[in-house]
């Protein structure tokens, strides 16, 4: 156990949910929670009605990799400085600004919204140096309840089985390949092989991500099967990496993603800028201070 889980097991995830999901972000899974987020919003992908409104809006086309630095951002600020806080409020009605450009069914917001339940405490079943608690899964599940609340979203599910179930219904209702997922989802799997390979050994890197895909995902988005062998070694090297973890210390301080620097913002941004839709701006609580 971790100085970070020792104070996890000592707050409500009724009530502490917030900070449990900070420390959980920031500090016990810092890099995994990470990932699992990419690969939640990269499976959504596998939905046309999904895949088809951001190629429609070029946004990926355009500046794939602003895209992807906009989106992390406003829900990092969301879960590094609270729903409540004025930079919290600022990222949600920064989201909701520009989710209300477009028609986008409860259905479809609210799968976008279970992936990102779901997927990390299965990424840290699967590769994590430990899974989450029971207590932790609460915390993670109430926190998203809370935000798909105040994104309008209706007929959110009560617990983690109920969002499970909702996500595994709706993926064998609407995983199919279209021409927009593979646009959106090459595009994506890419930029995020980019952050660790130089661009000439991304084409080298990809079936690495073909196998961790599960089948319907990869028919969805029209990734070639990777032989069997390679998958196995794929996963190995990954549960390699989660023995290694177990023996090594935690982390000392957080580890926060709105204090990164990027090329996209080398001088910093503001809220009112991250996004693809341009409207008037809204009261922003000023440049990040990172």
């Amino acid at each position: 156990m971790s100085r970070w889980s020792d104070e996890i097991e000592g707050q409500d995830p009724a009530r502490d949910y917030e900070r449990i999901v900070f420390l959980l972000g920031t500090c016990e899974f810092a890099w995994d929670i990470e990932k699992a987020l990419e690969f939640a919003l990269f499976r959504t992908y596998a939905v046309p009605s999904i895949s088809g409104l951001l190629s429609r809006t070029g946004a990926f086309r355009r500046d794939t990799r602003k895209r992807y630095d906009d989106t992390e951002l406003l829900l990092s600020e969301i879960s590094e400085n609270g729903q409540h806080s004025a930079r919290g409020r600022a990222a949600l009605d920064r989201i909701n600004e520009m989710h209300g450009h477009y028609r986008i069914s409860n259905a479809d917001m609210l799968y976008v919204l279970t992936t990102f339940v779901v997927e990390p405490p299965r990424w840290l079943d699967r590769f994590g140096r430990r899974s989450m608690t029971p207590k932790e899964r609460a915390a993670w599940t109430t926190y998203h309840r809370a935000l798909g609340r105040r994104m309008g979203i209706e007929d959110i599910p009560d617990d983690f089985a109920a969002f499970d179930a909702y996500g595994r219904a709706y993926e064998n209702a609407h995983f199919r390949y279209a021409d927009s997922n593979a646009e959106i989802g090459e595009a994506t799997r890419d930029l995020l092989l980019s952050f660790y390979l130089p661009r000439w050994l991304v084409p080298f890197g990809r079936p690495a991500v073909h196998a961790m895909c599960d089948p319907p995902l990869r028919a969805a988005m029209g990734f070639p099967s990777p032989p069997q062998w390679f998958q196995r070694l794929v996963m190995a090297g990954l549960g390699a990496r989660a023995t290694l973890l177990r023996w090594l210390p935690g982390r000392r301080r957080p580890r926060l993603i709105t204090a990164r620097k990027r090329p996209t913002y080398p001088g910093g941004y503001r809220i009112s800028e991250l996004g693809t839709f341009p409207k008037e701006p809204r009261s922003d609580p000023g440049p990040s201070a990172r």
